[in-house]
């Protein structure tokens, strides 16, 4: 099969397209034909070494992928064989074959095409956990949300999922052609989110009393500033850190207004954490592509790729999406 292999820790644009063994799946995994593949901002940190987790080399990158059942050489009766599905994998999605463990693998209905159903795993499950989980920002109809990165993959499902929920959503984005993008999203309200100048423009939008929560996919002085524009008893998630600066929380801040801080590692419920839990988080996780399938098949929701590229093509698109050119997701499609 044709794959992206990484040999060794190196920038991604270096990486090329190789023949590579299929996979033989494991113990309670399925192999997929992958049809559609997603690469992010993270996949970029995977191959140069720099992410949290560091796949053993040599490896192939990506981690969303959406395809049919191929084989099982388990007698495992969960899936049949031509199943339209879609999965999460530890590493090995930017291939024609990749082996998914059979509690990270989701049908996905027959309306919802392999290109869009790579955004549900990872983006808009993401989306969905942080903005309606009790531990989390636990959004209510008519509370109000800033969304930073709205344009983004995170940011437009969020958007996206706050509006299905009647919740008011300010979009902050790096430039004034991604209003237009924003406001398609569903936005109410949108602002640039230039850390200097963006809490006096949500205190205006808020009558001074500021937001009851904020979805951040983007770190550094963007979140500290948008712990100052929360409402007393506001929360507040850090999704990631696409600025590449880890900020330091002042802890006064938290305490003066009495501030909830909820990070969230989606990673965590697909068995990437310290300890594997996947199989025990399998009901949450069935609970929640379920709420994202319906959203979906109602028509509150419905993912942007907006660019479709060739596994030949994965630096390019890769470029795109570190020029922060990218509206919604680009996906890697496969005959």
């Amino acid at each position: 099969m044709k794959a992206l292999l990484v040999e060794k820790w190196q920038p991604f644009e270096n990486l090329k397209v190789k023949e590579h063994p299929i996979p033989k799946p494991k113990k309670h995994e399925y192999l997929i034909k992958i049809r559609a593949a997603g690469l992010s901002f993270a996949t970029n940190l995977v191959v140069q070494g720099k992410y949290q987790v560091k796949p053993p080399l040599p490896f192939i990158p990506g981690t969303e992928i959406a395809g049919e059942i191929a084989s099982t050489g388990n007698g495992q009766k969960q899936f049949f064989q031509g199943q339209r599905v879609c999965a999460v994998v530890d590493y090995g999605g930017l291939a024609e074959y990749a082996c998914a463990h059979v509690t990270n693998i989701f049908p996905i209905p027959d309306k919802l095409s392999y290109e869009k159903a790579i955004t549900f795993t990872n983006t808009y499950a993401t989306s969905l956990a942080a903005l309606s989980w009790h531990h989390l920002l636990n959004l209510k109809e008519n509370q109000t949300l800033l969304v930073h990165g709205a344009t983004g993959g995170v940011g437009s499902a969020a958007v996206e999922i706050a509006k299905a929920q009647g919740v008011r959503v300010i979009a902050a984005v790096s430039s004034p052609k991604k209003t237009e993008s924003a406001e398609a999203f569903g936005a109410d309200h949108v602002i640039l989110n230039k850390p200097a100048s963006f809490k006096s423009k949500i205190m205006a939008l808020t009558n001074n009393k500021g937001v009851d929560a904020v979805f951040d996919p983007i770190g550094g002085d963007i979140f500290l500033e948008s712990i100052r524009c929360l409402k007393p008893e506001g929360r507040i998630a850090p999704i990631g850190f696409a600025s590449g600066n880890i900020p330091s929380i002042p802890a006064n801040l938290l305490l003066i207004k009495n501030i909830t801080v909820c990070g969230l590692n989606m990673g965590l419920y697909f068995g990437w954490g310290p300890v594997d839990r996947r199989e025990e988080y399998k009901p949450k996780m069935d609970q929640l592509m379920e709420q994202l399938f319906d959203l979906y098949l109602t028509g509150k929701i419905n993912p942007l790729i907006s660019n479709t590229f060739e596994l030949s093509e994965a630096s390019e698109a890769m470029n795109l999406i570190l020029g922060q050119k990218t509206i919604g997701r680009i996906s890697i499609k496969f005959e």
